[in-house]
């Protein structure tokens, strides 16, 4: 018998591995990285876990109608998992069906941003101070960041000391949303407490280099092509965290930035403080700067620039909040009670005469008009039959149909 050496097939890869190293491979973000396997991995649940290479368009289709109907998610969140799934079968599992571009895509729904009063947001600043003392943490600092430049909270926290220019008094905002970076400038009242800042953030990046912590996180490959920039003052963080933390792209522990789910619960938690009842985050913050610019006379152009919109009409949304409240049309209401016009009922008025009883039997309920009012004529409902019985009419079909 002869000895025949068998060779194993090799493994093929699992399928979120490979959805990870395909959209790692077209540089998408980590946050786009977590939601497009979530998805993926949702949708393989949902269907027994069967590969997706074995499901087509009705499985597709099935999967977004239980999102919209049972789970009853948001237009965003049911397109995010649409984009998902077309990414995991054209990218992935190179498949270009024609049905792809035939699945209806959820309508999108434009919704006013909630912008605070220059009061409101001094109460929830000073709060923000508050916790600053109790927990030891830059709390009130990031949001006056956030308010007195208009960054995105992520963009606030992923600052590093060499995009902060106290001699032009300009902060550089490195790879905004849609990887693009923009000048901000830099408050007069923040330069003190940003000073403070870097000092504070310099003790923990002279701490780290005494332990032999690993340097920070650097996009793309700098760690390779400039290897001491990660352990570069230049490139630490201005708001880095207390404890280390895990890279969770496998490059072990390091020292990261602030997390942002901690700054929205104190935020969350000021926001109670002050008894204010919007539904405001964080990045209300943004939207409060951009309101209260245009407020005080700045040109939409300049406000567009600083916040980063590639289109002006993002920008705009800002003039329709500036349209509503007192700043907005007056009210023919007012212009009533401007005039002189009584808007209350006299004194020494009798009270209106209550309306006659209904003709109508008790389970088609009266319109509550004065009997003096002619109604129009409408047909009988279907259910009034057995009550108003007629003739002509043998059933409650018949009764529609002569309705209609």
């Amino acid at each position: 018998m002869n000895d025949v050496s068998e060779t194993s097939a090799p493994l093929r890869p699992r399928l979120l591995s490979v959805l990870r190293e395909q959209m790692r491979y077209m540089h998408y973000s980590i946050r786009t990285e977590e939601a497009y396997v979530y998805w993926a991995r949702s949708f393989v649940k949902f269907h027994g876990m069967r590969h997706p290479a074995t499901l087509g368009r009705v499985e597709v289709e099935a999967f977004l109608c239980w999102l919209a109907a049972e789970r009853q998610v948001s237009p965003s969140t049911h397109q995010q998992a649409l984009s998902a799934l077309l990414f995991l079968y054209q990218k992935v599992l190179r498949q270009d069906l024609p049905w792809m571009g035939e699945i209806g895509r959820p309508r999108g729904e434009r919704r006013l941003p909630v912008v605070l009063t220059a009061d409101e947001v001094v109460a929830v600043l000073a709060h923000l101070d508050v916790q600053e003392l109790q927990l030891a943490t830059p709390h009130g600092l990031l949001g006056r960041l956030l308010y007195g430049t208009g960054m995105r909270l992520l963009e606030a926290l992923r600052l590093r000391v060499k995009d902060i220019d106290f001699e032009h008094r300009a902060i550089v905002v490195r790879q905004g949303k849609g990887a693009k970076d923009r000048v901000v400038m830099l408050p007069a009242a923040l330069e003190a407490p940003l000073r403070d800042q870097l000092a504070q953030a310099h003790a923990v990046w002279a701490a780290d280099r005494d332990a032999g912590v690993q340097g920070v996180l650097v996009p793309h490959a700098l760690a390779r092509k400039y290897p001491r920039a990660a352990l570069s003052w230049a490139w630490h963080w201005v708001f880095p965290q207390a404890r280390l933390a895990v890279d969770p792209r496998g490059a072990g522990q390091r020292r990261h930035h602030l997390l942002e789910n901690n700054f929205q619960r104190v935020f969350k938690l000021a926001l109670n403080n002050s008894a204010i009842h919007k539904p405001a985050t964080p990045h209300t913050l943004r939207h409060c700067f951009a309101t209260h610019l245009l407020q005080s006379g700045y040109d939409i152009r300049t406000v567009q620039e600083l916040l980063g919109h590639a289109d002006v009409s993002t920008t705009m949304i800002y003039t329709h909040v500036l349209r509503m409240g007192g700043g907005a049309v007056r009210s023919p209401l007012d212009s009533l009670a401007m005039s002189g016009l009584p808007l209350a009922m006299p004194p020494g008025m009798p009270p209106a005469r209550p309306p006659a009883p209904s003709a109508y039997p008790a389970a088609y309920p009266p319109a509550g008009r004065p009997a003096t009012v002619r109604r129009a004529r409408e047909p009988t409902p279907c259910f009034h039959v057995a009550l108003l019985p007629s003739p002509n009419t043998l059933n409650c079909t018949a009764a529609a149909t002569s309705a209609s």
